[in-house]
């Protein structure tokens, strides 16, 4: 989770009455600093500060029962796109893809526990699906109407979602045409858990938009570069699709801090719950070694020109590194030391 902006984290709260856990993409050089960058910096990359960081463990409840993420296809999809970021789903606990892997990846995401010793799932399942493809919530959506788009989800009269709180990500996917309540303002997805008073249960969830379209610069960062650093060259995608390829990582943001942060009481750096920085968001925009602040670190390249840093089942991805709280750093399976 990386918090928004104070004056914006104020509003969402005033309209959303909960705080949500996000994750951002490059800062504007007029953005306020927020609680976060007081707390620790200018830069939000840690890679390697192992002495400023305090990430701890609020004694909450993590993913411990297998996983199983519930995508929720909401607006217009195109198979191609739906099969990349399928891919990528069913890639995170399988054990046969190349190295360096999206399971090698997951590995370190797995090593945190709960207090009873227990650690984060090894498996990762792509669960059934819903799609609404009419925009039942409208094409612009707050953090509430986002818990009713779950809500139609699971208690649809056909083909419900299973209600599964214990290992279930619920992971709303909006298209390129739908506005999410500070999208594209620094932020690129977010989660959190249900309230029982909308959608009758307390379930994690994630929401991931595609900036193709509206900020790729922001969200699809590094595939598209922010118009306010020039000097910055955007990198080929590895699946031809610049919107989605920059989903994955956000994707892959968000679903390593719901299983280690599933209620927001568990596993975060900082006092405050309210804005909790978690395993992802210290080591935002880091792909690979020596990445920290604006570079991006050794990432790899594809005879065909594209740059990913870890292989799937079937695809290539570019993913960003976690924290590892064994070493204190940021790590990745495409590391070079």
């Amino acid at each position: 989770m990386t918090p928004l902006p104070l004056l914006l984290l104020l509003a969402a709260l005033l309209s959303a009455a909960a705080p949500s856990a996000v994750s951002w993409r490059p800062w504007p050089p007029s953005a306020a600093r927020n609680t976060t960058a007081l707390l620790y910096g200018a830069s939000k990359k840690y890679e390697g500060s192992s002495e400023f960081v305090r990430l701890k463990y609020h004694m909450g409840p993590v993913l411990t029962a297998n996983i199983t993420v519930y995508p929720i296809w909401y607006g217009r999809w195109r198979p191609a796109q739906k099969r990349i970021i399928r891919d990528f789903i069913s890639s995170i606990s399988a054990a046969g893809a190349r190295r360096p892997s999206v399971a090698g990846w997951w590995r370190t995401v797995q090593q945190y526990t709960d207090q009873t010793g227990a650690n984060i799932s090894r498996t990762v399942l792509a669960g059934p699906e819903k799609t609404d493809r009419f925009y039942s919530h409208g094409k612009s959506l707050t953090r509430l109407s986002v818990q009713s788009v779950i809500k139609s989800a699971v208690a649809a009269s056909s083909r419900p979602l299973p209600i599964n709180p214990r290992g279930g990500v619920y992971l709303l996917l909006t298209s390129g045409d739908v506005y999410v309540q500070d999208f594209c303002n620094n932020v690129c997805g977010f989660h959190y858990f249900t309230f029982p008073s909308i959608v009758g249960y307390t379930l994690p969830y994630a929401w991931v938009g595609n900036s193709g379209d509206l900020c790729p610069g922001v969200c699809a960062y590094p595939f598209a570069v922010p118009a306010y650093i020039p000097t910055l060259t955007a990198v080929k995608s590895p699946n031809g699709d610049v919107g989605v390829d920059g989903m994955i990582s956000v994707i892959a943001h968000e679903i390593a801090e719901v299983a280690t942060n599933p209620l927001v009481n568990a596993w975060y750096a900082g006092q405050d719950p309210v804005f909790p920085v978690e395993i992802a968001d210290l080591c935002e925009g880091i792909y690979g070694t020596g990445g920290g602040g604006s570079y991006t670190g050794q990432m790899l390249n594809d005879k065909d020109g594209a740059t990913y840093n870890m292989h799937g089942l079937r695809r290539r991805f570019l993913v960003q590194w976690v924290w590892n709280n064994l070493v204190n750093y940021c790590t990745g399976p495409n590391a070079l030391d």
